[in-house]
Order: C-alpha cells, then structure tokens, then sequence
C-alpha cells in the first residue's frame, strides 16, 4: 500500500545560481514522501531508515552509478534490495508494482521509487558556460548520459524514424484514418485535450506551466506554438525541459501501523500488468492501435468495469496515448484529462513523469475517490503498464512481469524505385521558422509489403506533398494512393 507521496519543482526561474542537480531533487523529494505519510518527526526517521528496498527511475540530465546507494546513505538504510532503471517512461508503474509484489509475497516490508530531472538548469548552466561541477553537482560520474544509437540499427530508424516527435504522429494519423475522424476533427479533439490538461495542472503545485490555455491557444500554430510534426504544435509536445522530482513509498499494513502511518493516508495498490510490443514500429500490425497497451489495460482492469474509475491518470508525451487509451476503454477523451496536468502543461520529466501521476492520483484518492488507474508508457508505444489503485482494501493481484504482445506484421520491402502506394501513416516536420522541412512516411505497396521513408531533407516542395495542409485546407492523404520515385536514399511522392 502507498503510504507517503512527494514532489517538488526546482528553478522554474531558470536562475543558474538556483541549478541544482536532480539527486538533490529527489532526496526533497523523498523526505517530502516521508512527511506525507503522517507517521510524525520520529516516525519519519524510523519509516526511511527501515526502508529495505530502493528503486530509482532512470534520470537523463546528469548520469549516476548508483542513485539508490546515495538515497539509501542519506536516509541512513541499508536495504537488501536496489535497483536502478533504464529509460522509458512505464519504469514509476513497473518499480512500485514489483516493490508491491515483494511485499505480498513476504520479502519486502517498506519500500522506496523516486526519480527526477533537472534538465531546466542543465540548459540554464549550459547557456551561462557554467560546468556544473563547478557549481557543485556530482563529478562522479557526472555528466549527460549519452545517447543510445541503437536505434539506428532498426528499419524504422533507417527510413529516419529515431525521435518521438516523428513517430507518435505516425500513429495518430494512422489512428485518426482508422476511427473515420477528419484531420480537423482529430487536431480539435486532442486540443481540446491538452487545454483540459492546462486546467488540471493549474491546480497542481508541482506544474511547470501552471497557465490555464484554451483549445485555440493549444491547437493553433503561431509564435511561441510552431508546429513540429504534423498535426501536432509545441503545445502538444512533452516538456522535457523541466526541474522536478518525485518519491512514493510502499509498505505492508503491518509495517504502517508499527511505524505509525494514519490509515487515512493509506492507499492500496489493487495491482496492475504490463505489456511490450516490437521496438520496431514497423514490425507491429498495425500503427493505428497498440497491442501491448490494450493488453495491458484488460489484465489490469480484469473485472472492473472502466465506468468504476474516479480517476484516470494516462501517460502524454502525445496526444495519441491518453486517445487510444480512451477509445480502448469506450470512454469519451474527456474522461482521461486525469489529475495531473500531462507532459506539456504539468511537464515532462522524462522517464519520472508517472511517479508525479501517482503522487496526485494518491491524493485524489485519500480526498475521497474510490478507485484509480494510472498508466506509464516507454519507447515508441514500445512498453506498457498499468496500475489500479484503490481507497479501500483490496486484494493484491498483480503481475509484474511484462507480456509480449509483438504480433505478426505485414513483410518488410525495400522502398520501390518507382511504384503507386497506398499511404499507411504520414507526418511532415516543420523548423523553428515554422517552414515544412520533411516528410515522413508508412506505405504499403499493392503487393501488401511495408516500407518507410522520408523526403529529402530542407526540400519544402517535397515536405509539402505529405502534408495536411497543402491548398490552404485541411485534408486526409493516410488511405489514398500515391506515386512514389526514390531519390538516392529518399523519396519524392507525387499524386497526394
């Protein structure tokens, strides 16, 4: 059961002497989710110092060898279990399920996941020239972590499908086609999304952008909201650039009443599932659906009817995620504007954003909501899960193990020197100017084989022919037939 949840937001002034690294982050963080949990000054000590089991969510703005250690020596425990994650953004859902699993089984009495970013003032001291081991952050090791290339490697990656911001609109067009929503009504609808998520992170102190916006202000391009991949505008991009850090803490009952936890700060973890599809986004069936996240959410709502939830938590890099999310669980977008204020309004500390869902949604739930889900996802809509989280004691019954969903996909072709294909997915990208830069897209030849590729690069012309808004008006390519001529190691389409 959660019995402690903390969060702080650090520099959002951008002040360089304010930078602090996000080990500090998380260490207020963790003495924030001790407070919380009412056990009192001498409880506090004795609930951290009993801790057993330390798990920490990768963290992204400065590299750390063993995070775990550092809280663990801070606090003054010694537990038997650590662990540190890799990247990806369903790690805060998987780490508290495991934490939840060693202690149903009798192997684990209190535990500790927390996580952070500082990647705000890691900009701020970048632009000052300030190292910031001068300014006193870590040395050892110290550092950005560096980027992994692998996936370079992946057909996907070779057709230049490497960042999120290129590959989520891929589903959301493809998505989009599926459901039979005009390009105009899906851009209105996630929009009306993130303006809905403006207002819930308004209420939260911990948000980076506490602005109430309107659809129209999220929706439409124009200064200070350039378009970055079609159909999506910065405001509909996580925001990564974010000082923040979040702990919760996980007991057994026993535990909390030895250590004096109130019961009215007691939540139960229900349980929940996870799921992991292709890291290849063209190995999957289909770009219109997630199989892992479906998957995922029906074990972990296992005789529980959606309609039940008081609150639902859905991770938001992208719009894409919280509206498959809705549409598997037959709920109108509305209902998953959740209780945080999702990754561009609330922000985006990376790998470490659903440990800020789980603070608010223990919150929602200690004010008098009955039952939640909260959902973390990672990679390309790559890994999954789920958790259910209950006011009122409840079984646990969760699975902390992820399943794989990676189902058989349409055969893999080289791209055709010259052929007529039908448009699977297709995005354009846009520069900071807001001019369109390059296209991207998912085709199926009439043989059924699937390729990917993008225009040539700073070719407008060539952008423009994948793009939703070429003549002025909004329209549909995903479905429609078009020719394409490879161009070296590119693609020019003609016909849209």
């Amino acid at each position: 059961m959660l019995v402690g949840v903390g969060q702080v937001r650090g520099n959002r002034e951008r002040d360089p002497a304010a930078a602090r690294e996000p080990a500090a982050l998380v260490l207020d963080a963790v003495a924030a989710a001790a407070a919380d949990s009412g056990a009192g000054d001498s409880g506090v000590g004795s609930l951290l110092g009993a801790l057993d089991s330390i798990a920490t969510v990768h963290v992204m703005s400065w590299a750390y060898d063993d995070l775990a250690g550092r809280i663990a020596a801070h606090v003054g425990a010694t537990p038997r279990h650590t662990h540190g994650s890799t990247v990806g953004g369903q790690w805060p859902a998987v780490l508290l399920e495991q934490a939840a699993a060693r202690i149903a089984a009798g192997e684990s009495r209190v535990a500790l996941v927390a996580g952070g970013e500082a990647q705000a003032s890691i900009g701020v001291l970048r632009k000052a020239g300030i190292d910031p081991v001068d300014a006193g952050w870590s040395a050892e090791p110290g550092g950005p972590p560096a980027f992994d290339p692998s996936l370079r490697d992946l057909p996907s990656g070779q057709a230049g499908l490497l960042f999120p911001t290129r590959v989520y609109p891929l589903f959301h067009s493809a998505h989009r086609h599926a459901v039979g929503l005009s390009p105009a009504a899906a851009a209105a609808r996630s929009a009306q999304l993130y303006a809905a998520f403006t207002q819930v992170a308004a209420l939260n102190p911990a948000a980076w952008n506490p602005e109430v916006r309107t659809a129209a202000e999220v929706g439409e391009p124009g200064p200070g909201n350039r378009m970055v991949c079609e159909p999506y505008p910065l405001a509909m991009n996580a925001m990564p650039h974010v000082d923040q850090a979040a702990a919760v803490l996980v007991t057994s009952l026993a535990a909390a009443r030895e250590l004096g936890v109130p019961d009215d700060r007691i939540v139960h973890v229900v349980g929940g599932a996870g799921a992991k599809d292709s890291r290849d986004v063209l190995a999957r069936p289909s770009l219109a659906r997630s199989d892992a996240l479906a998957d995922a959410r029906d074990r972990c709502l296992a005789g529980v009817d959606p309609a039940e939830l008081d609150a639902i938590d859905v991770y938001s890099c992208f719009p894409i995620v919280p509206e498959l999310v809705a549409h598997h669980l037959g709920l109108p977008v509305a209902a998953v504007a959740g209780v945080t204020g999702g990754h561009n309004a609330f922000g985006g500390p990376l790998s470490s954003y659903t440990l800020h869902a789980l603070v608010a949604v223990t919150q929602k739930l200690r004010a008098g909501a009955g039952l939640a889900l909260v959902h973390g996802n990672g990679g390309f809509l790559t890994s999954q899960h789920a958790l259910l989280l209950s006011r009122s004691p409840r079984d646990y019954r969760g699975d902390p193990e992820p399943r794989d969903t990676a189902g058989a996909a349409p055969p893999l072709v080289p791209v055709p020197d010259i052929a007529d294909v039908t448009i699977e997915a297709a995005t354009v990208e846009h520069g900071r100017d807001g001019a369109a830069t390059q296209g991207f897209m998912v085709a199926r030849t009439a043989e059924g084989g699937r390729f990917a590729a993008a225009t040539p690069p700073g070719d407008a012309a060539a952008a423009r022919a994948l793009s939703l808004h070429r003549g002025g008006t909004a329209r549909e390519i995903v479905g429609s037939v078009a020719r394409v001529v490879r161009k070296d190691e590119h693609v020019l389409v003609e016909g849209t």
